[in-house]
């Protein structure tokens, strides 16, 4: 018997001579109710509130219907949520869940809903560095690129006695007239090269730049930016610079000697470099040949460049022999030999870097860090720095509350689909709010624990020291 569909009432296929039908009339319903884990997650850090402080708003007070604080929680909250669209808000201000995060169930106006629309939070992208006329609130950018590297510091209950910031700058494609944008070459694209800056899963940096220069540029004055603040408060934390071929210039490694901070750079490879262990190489393919495996041998040495570098520094290279063909591979270090040797250093060291190009994919891939869409680059610089504290908030959930669970190295697309996206009822009286979940949920177990030590955490946060 075929399905019948009204307007409003959809007919499916019977189940055991059941009718099946489906209607939008369940009343207040929410699809979100596991990001009351965020909620949660940011009383324990306070990051919403110290974000908004980066915020100066000069509107008149008995004329706001949406506080600062409120649309950029709204905004981090819904990144998070995956609602990287502005246009999502104008249904989600209207969503219990929403509102309960934001700490308001209902409008000082009839004409408003709790929380803010696509066109309020449009014009608080769009705010200047100055408040003007028409955008009256301001954002200061130095006070959030301090907060990344604060939150960082405040996840840690000790000093560690080394840490390694990882740099790395990846392509953020564009398809309009935007400010900035210019072709790359190794990219084949028009786009951004944001600049990255993580050290294990921590975000320390994320900023936007045009593409028309090369990787490293601008990466000094934000390295120092960074270690000046961490060694205010850990002077005596060993700090040290990765990152692949395209940062290994002398502006930079001679940045981290004249500043006691070490450096494991990438070397692209040429043919000095590769003379240097042609003998290396030659044993590597007889040994392959000889037992149809890849085969690798390790040597260090002194170099320096003809003009660019200002000094011999120590190079850690790899011959390699694999799939038929050489595979030579070159870092430079500032580490001494005595604690760190070529193996260990190559491939414990310098090969771990590559996990932070699945940080990146979290940004861009799960938090739409690369939705940098608007015409100018301070608009889409601030876009970039919502969706680098939705990925903060997310690492503190799963840093504080996911420890010795199944989600400890889950990536925030998991921890959303299986924490944070779970259907309830809500029901709303004088006395509470009743959020009713599914109790088929399969992450129930885990989310009662994570709830459990995020309220924990928060209180905590909120007794005296």
């Amino acid at each position: 018997m075929p399905t019948e569909c009204s307007a409003d009432l959809f007919g499916f296929a019977p189940v055991e001579g059941r009718a099946v039908v489906a209607r939008f009339d369940g009343g207040t319903i929410t699809s979100d109710a596991g990001a009351l884990l965020l909620g949660a997650t940011d009383r324990a850090i306070a990051l919403v509130d110290r974000f908004a402080a980066c915020f100066h708003d000069v509107r008149r007070r008995h004329l706001i219907e949406h506080e600062v604080a409120t649309l950029v929680g709204q905004r981090v909250f819904g990144i998070a949520l995956d609602y990287e669209d502005l246009n999502d808000h104008d249904a989600l201000r209207h969503d219990p869940i929403m509102a309960v995060l934001a700490g308001k169930l209902a409008s000082r106006r009839k004409d408003c809903a709790p929380l803010a629309g696509k066109s309020t939070l449009n014009r608080l992208e769009l705010s200047r560095l100055e408040p003007t006329r028409y955008h009256k609130i301001s954002h200061n950018p130095i006070a959030i690129r301090k907060l990344l590297v604060d939150l960082f510091l405040e996840a840690h209950e000790k000093a560690p006695s080394e840490i390694i910031l990882d740099l790395d700058a990846t392509d953020d494609p564009v398809h309009g007239n935007q400010e900035g944008r210019f072709f790359n070459g190794y990219y084949d694209c028009y786009c951004y090269l944001p600049l990255y800056i993580f050290c294990g899963r921590h975000l320390l940096a994320a900023r936007l730049r045009p593409a028309n220069h090369g990787a490293a540029a601008g990466v000094v004055k934000e390295v120092g930016r960074i270690v000046r603040h961490i060694r205010q408060r850990w002077p005596k934390t060993r700090i040290v610079v990765r990152a692949d071929g395209g940062f290994a210039q002398d502006e930079l490694m001679a940045w981290c000697e004249a500043n006691d901070v070490h450096f494991v750079l990438g070397l692209q490879q040429n043919v000095r470099l590769v003379a240097e262990i042609k003998d290396e190489l030659a044993h590597a393919e007889a040994k392959s040949r000889r037992t149809g495996k890849p085969a690798r041998f390790f040597k260090e040495f002194k170099y320096e460049t003809r003009r660019s570098w200002s000094c011999k520094r120590r190079v850690v290279a790899k011959a390699e022999f694999t799939r038929d063909e050489a595979n030579p591979r070159f870092v430079v270090t500032s580490l001494k030999r005595a604690e760190c040797r070529p193996k260990y250093l190559y491939e414990k060291v310098y090969c771990a870097r590559g996990d932070m190009e699945n940080r990146i994919k979290e940004c861009q891939l799960d938090l739409y860090a690369d939705r940098t869409s608007t015409a100018t680059m301070r608009a889409n610089q601030l876009r970039l720095w919502f969706a680098s504290m939705a990925y903060v908030l997310l690492c503190a959930l799963r840093r504080i509350a996911l420890h010795h669970t199944p989600f400890i190295n889950a990536s925030c697309s998991t921890i959303r689909l299986k924490l944070l996206k779970i259907g309830a009822r809500v029901r709303i009286s004088v006395r509470r709010i009743k959020i009713a979940m599914a109790s088929s949920c399969p992450a129930a177990d885990v989310w009662t624990i994570a709830a459990i030590r995020l309220n924990v955490a928060a209180m905590a946060r909120g007794s005296p020291a």
